[in-house]
C-alpha cells in the first residue's frame, strides 16, 4: 500500500509541477503560489477531519510550522525554475536532489531494506537521470534555472524529510497545517512586494489545480511514509518528473528523445521492482 501511495503521490507531483510551472510563465512566482498555496489548504482541511482524521497535538504543530516554512520557501524556487529553463531538464533536477536527503535520513534510522529495494533504488536515479536528458539549443537550460533547481531539491528534501518523520497520530494534519502556514507567509509576501492580481488576466485554472494536486501529493506522501520505509517511498516519490516530460511533451511541444524514453521505461521497472520489494 505505501508504494501504491508513493507512485500516486509521484503522478499528482508531476502534474502539479507542469501546471505550477505554466501558471509562473503567465503571472510569476508569488502570484502564482498565492493561489495554489490557499486552494491546496482548502482541499486538504476537510479530508484531515474527515476522512483521514488524525490528533492534532504540539509536536504536530511544531512540524506543521516547520513543514510550510520550508515548502513556501522550496516551491517557490522550484516554480522559479520552472519559469526559466525546460520543464524536462528543471524537474528532474530537483527530484534527484529532493530525493538523496530523505533516502539517506531513512536509512541512518536503520530502516531495513531487502537487496532488491537498492536495485531498484538505483534504477530510479537513472531513470531520472536519463529523463532529464535533452539534447538541441531549444532545450538549454540556463544557468539561473540549474542554481534554482539544485536550491529547490535541497529544500524539497528537507520537506519530504520532515513529513515523512511526522507524528503517525497525525493523519494529514501536518501536510493540512503547512499550507495555512505557506499561505500565510506567501500571502504576505505578495502584499508587501508585488502588485494586487488582476482578475481578467490571470491563469486561475493553472494555479487552482496545480495547488489541489500539489497538496494531495504531499499528504498522499505523508500517508504512504506512514505506512512503509521512508527511503522507499522517498525514491518512489521522485519518479514524478517522468510526469512533468510526458505532460510538457504533450502540451509544449517539448521533444522527448529516444534516451529520455528509455528513461521513463526505466523509472516504470524501478517502481515495479521498488513496490514488490
Amino acid at each position: 500500500m505505501s508504494a501504491i501511495l508513493a507512485l500516486f503521490a509521484s503522478l499528482s507531483w508531476g502534474s502539479a509541477d507542469f501546471l505550477g510551472g505554466m501558471a509562473t510563465r503567465r503571472a510569476g512566482v508569488l502570484r502564482s503560489i498565492s493561489v495554489s498555496y490557499p486552494a491546496g489548504a482548502v482541499i486538504l482541511t476537510p479530508i484531515a477531519i474527515w476522512l483521514v482524521p488524525g490528533t492534532i497535538d504540539g509536536e504536530t504543530l511544531w512540524y506543521a510550522l516547520g513543514v510550510g516554512a520550508v515548502g513556501a520557501v522550496s516551491l517557490s524556487l522550484l516554480y522559479g525554475a520552472l519559469a526559466r529553463g525546460p520543464m524536462g531538464v528543471v524537474s528532474p533536477v530537483t527530484a534527484v536532489i529532493a530525493a538523496a536527503l530523505p533516502v539517506l535520513v531513512g536509512l541512518a534510522q536503520g530502516e531495513q531494506l531487502p537487496p532488491v529495494a537498492f536495485v531498484g533504488m538505483a534504477l530510479a536515479v537513472v531513470a531520472v537521470v536519463l529523463v532529464s536528458r535533452q539534447r538541441g539549443e531549444h532545450v538549454r537550460a540556463a544557468p539561473m534555472a540549474l542554481v534554482l533547481s539544485a536550491a529547490a531539491g535541497l529544500g524539497i528534501g528537507g520537506y519530504l524529510t520532515l513529513l515523512g518523520l511526522a507524528p503517525e497520530s497525525s493523519g494529514i494534519w501536518v501536510s493540512a497545517g503547512a499550507r495555512w502556514v505557506s499561505t500565510i507567509l506567501v500571502v504576505g509576501a505578495l502584499v508587501i512586494v508585488v502588485r494586487p492580481i488582476r482578475m481578467s488576466n490571470f491563469p486561475w485554472v493553472f494555479a487552482l489545480c496545480a495547488g489541489v494536486l500539489d497538496a494531495l501529493g504531499n499528504a498522499v506522501f505523508q500517508l504512504a511514509a506512514q505506512r512503509g520505509e521512508l527511503a522507499i517511498v522517498a525514491v518512489l516519490g521522485s519518479l514524478y518528473p517522468a510526469a512533468t516530460v510526458l505532460l510538457a511533451r504533450a502540451f509544449l511541444g517539448e521533444r522527448m528523445s529516444r534516451v529520455q524514453a528509455i528513461g521513463v521505461l526505466t523509472a516504470l521497472v524501478a517502481a515495479a521492482i521498488l513496490s514488490l520489494g
